[in-house]
């Protein structure tokens, strides 16, 4: 088998944290937000054991940050997403979907509120900062908005508590799940999040300070030893497992926030005002004609890289699966599809047909574990 690279440019940036993970040996980068994302340190199975049992330290610089300040920042923010954010409090993260005037999804991000006219748009793989920029202008909003110079560091695992107490104090450990407060390293202070893209616990630090990132970077692993600390990136098992969804590969601009089971996130009874408002009141009145949903296939050994259509027994394409991997677990391959109007039922079967062999499967409930 080939090997191939991903040349570097200013198009595709490095991070800050480049140097480090390729010493300590990562195999696989993906592209997010034009910027490189580790994929892969050697076997995505060893990778997926060890996160569910240890710490890990992941480079996520490329969850890039949208910073919106001003006088209009919060109607801004709140325009763009279907979540009510009226009663939204500094020091929180909030999970909320982004959508156009038709209610496709834009993104998936994490707001934080800094301030009431400061907010970070924590985003997944698209160009949110020009979709606020073309918003703004049209509306003639007083607001600035930039990518400021944050990279992400995830601190993931079980045992992360342990090592950011070690860090940090007690009081990392404290905070509530999608709380954020400032903490010291060395006398510089740091934007932590009690989150990331794992349901094995752990955190988030937004690095302003890339002197001290790095500082903070090699500590993390000096006194994780203990904990059997090593280098890692979000993983594909894991993620699928917990149905934590990917913009991109699970759902795109195509797709609303009911079919992807976004329902709790979607606040049309608010006096709030947000794009594809009118266009989501439609939709639950009509009601959905495809969901995402979980599938168990009867197979070892898939690589997805693009949607692969599922069948019934007519033949009849009955929709596609997203997202799919070996899970230990099951000790068979699960996935994240998109069925069609009637076959998204728990238990339905289908048919798939990889590398020209087909295999059956059947439809469940999300998340897996």
């Amino acid at each position: 088998m080939k090997n191939y690279y991903v040349a570097k440019s200013r198009r595709v940036r490095s991070t800050p944290y480049t140097s480090r993970i390729e010493n300590q040996g990562v195999t696989a980068y993906s592209v997010y937000n034009h910027m490189l994302l580790p994929a892969a340190f050697g076997s995505l199975e060893d990778s997926y054991h060890h996160l569910k049992e240890h710490v890990q330290i992941w480079d996520v610089a490329g969850e890039r940050q949208v910073e919106i300040i001003g006088k209009d920042a919060a109607k801004l923010v709140q325009l763009m997403t279907c979540r009510d954010l009226s009663k939204s409090k500094i020091g929180r993260c909030y999970y909320c979907p982004i959508i156009d005037d038709k209610a496709g999804l834009i993104n998936d991000p994490v707001v934080l509120k800094l301030r009431e006219d400061r907010w970070w748009i924590s985003v997944a793989d698209s160009d949110v900062i020009l979709f606020a920029k073309g918003l703004a202008i049209g509306k003639n909003f007083d607001v600035k908005i930039f990518e400021p110079n944050v990279d992400i560091l995830a601190v993931q695992g079980p045992k992360s508590f342990r090592l950011m107490e070690k860090i940090f104090g007690t009081k990392t450990t404290e905070m509530k799940f999608f709380g954020f407060d400032y903490f010291e390293f060395e006398g510089v202070k740091h934007l932590i999040a009690k989150s990331g893209w794992s349901k094995q616990g752990g955190f988030e630090i937004y690095v302003e300070n890339t002197k001290s990132g790095l500082a903070l970077y090699d500590k993390l692993f000096e006194l994780g030893k203990e904990f059997n600390v090593k280098p890692g990136c979000p993983n594909l098992i894991e993620r699928i497992e917990s149905a934590l969804l990917s913009y991109g590969n699970d759902m795109d601009n195509n797709d609303n926030p009911f079919e992807c089971g976004l329902d709790k996130f979607v606040h049309l009874d608010s006096n709030i005002n947000f794009l594809g408002k009118e266009k989501l009141k439609e939709v639950r009145k009509k009601g959905i004609n495809k969901k995402l949903m979980g599938v168990i296939i009867d197979t070892n050994e898939i690589s997805v890289s693009k949607s692969i259509n599922l069948t019934n027994d007519e033949n009849l394409i009955i929709g596609e699966l997203r997202s799919g991997g070996y899970s230990p677990h099951f000790k068979k391959v699960i996935g994240i599809a998109m069925l069609n109007k009637p076959y998204y039922e728990v238990s339905q079967k289908f048919k798939i047909s990889i590398n020209d062999e087909v295999f059956e499967g059947k439809v469940c409930d999300l998340p897996f574990i």
